[in-house]
């Protein structure tokens, strides 16, 4: 056999390198050809929507150190946060009680995540496991998970709940994972991006999910079929940090270091409208009716809030006094929360 030169590969490596670039130009030459019309030429003929009259009703205080992450349970008003002081706090939304004060064995947590059910809470950071916590268990307030989900050789980036017995996890080990929480073995690993994986958000039907990566991307993956996405979104010029399906979940929206958010139609697979904010993106959301499109940035301490469908910036939601890294919209639509560096969170409506 003859020896493998490695400057031989090294040119074989660039030379696929370049043809990949070569190719997602040619996807996104062929997305623009094919566009008939501009989001905003469409919708030049509907009314604007007005500025939305909402303000903060609630802060939540209790975390010492920089809040990274937050998510609602679908069906009532607690939501759960995650800081970096390692404690995981389940609040009541409307009475700002904490409800579960969870303490963790890694500090480091970066993302969190509730149960549809509302019976399971899940975190995960730089200790690159998920640690699932049955909140009926008297262990639970203790600090020890009902399951550990090793296998990812990254960090943990994110995590949502398909139901009470599975979970999919994202890490930057540039994997997506699903997993059996009651096992605690992996179902299937996604493998298709080439960067850090660093979102995730469920369609509606729980059938599909969409991921945000440093590889610029975002993809669309079906939880029922093989390890390769399905469809690919090459239109961001940097990382993607935030994800969020669309309600009717045809759609979804996401958020950008380049500076923009982004709506994307999975039918037409590109990019319907852009939003440019003056720094990056870290969380977006949408209201329930999809009417307005929320986005919070790396630099400013205030959420911006737009017209979905032509594009502009009608209000924004202010009260933190730091970078807000995480927004969501509650299950019935009627708040929206928020997590700050300024460790409180606050619920808008």
């Amino acid at each position: 056999v003859a020896p493998v030169c490695m400057a031989d590969i090294q040119n074989r490596i660039a030379a696929a390198r370049s043809e990949a670039q070569a190719l997602e130009q040619e996807l996104k030459d062929s997305i623009a050809a094919n566009r008939e019309k501009q989001l905003t030429d469409v919708t030049s003929g509907v009314a604007p929507m007005i500025a939305p009259r909402i303000s903060c009703r609630r802060t939540l205080r209790g975390h010492t150190g920089k809040i990274y992450s937050m998510h609602w349970t679908e069906n009532r008003n607690e939501l759960v946060s995650a800081a970096q002081d390692g404690v995981l706090i389940v609040w009541d939304g409307i009475s700002t009680n904490k409800v579960h004060a969870i303490p963790l064995a890694c500090a480091w947590v970066m993302t969190c995540c509730f149960a549809p059910s509302g019976n399971f809470i899940a975190s995960g950071g730089l200790d690159n496991s998920c640690s699932v916590f049955k909140l009926s268990s008297p262990e639970t307030d203790n600090g020890t998970p009902c399951t550990e989900l090793t296998g990812h050789n990254g960090h943990l980036s994110a995590c949502r709940f398909i139901s009470d017995q599975q979970i999919i996890t994202t890490s930057g080990d540039k994997t997506c994972m699903l997993w059996d929480v009651e096992t605690g073995k992996n179902i299937t690993k996604f493998t298709d991006h080439t960067g850090d994986v660093l979102a995730v958000s469920l369609s509606p039907d729980k059938q599909y999910f969409v991921s945000g990566s440093v590889d610029q991307s975002s993809r669309l993956f079906d939880l029922r079929t093989n390890d390769l996405a399905q469809m690919r979104f090459v239109d961001h010029e940097n990382d993607v940090n935030a994800v969020q399906f669309f309600p009717s979940g045809q759609a979804f929206g996401t958020g950008s270091e380049d500076d923009t958010a982004r709506l994307y139609d999975i039918r037409f697979s590109g990019s319907l409208c852009s939003y440019k904010g003056e720094s990056g993106v870290t969380s977006v959301a949408f209201s329930n009716s999809g009417k307005y499109f929320f986005s919070a940035y790396s630099f400013g301490n205030s959420i911006k809030v737009w017209d979905t469908m032509h594009g502009n910036s009608i209000a924004e939601l202010r009260g933190h006094k730091e970078r807000i890294s995480s927004i969501g919209m509650s299950g019935d639509g009627l708040a929206l929360g928020s997590a700050c560096w300024d460790r409180t969170l606050k619920i808008y409506a």
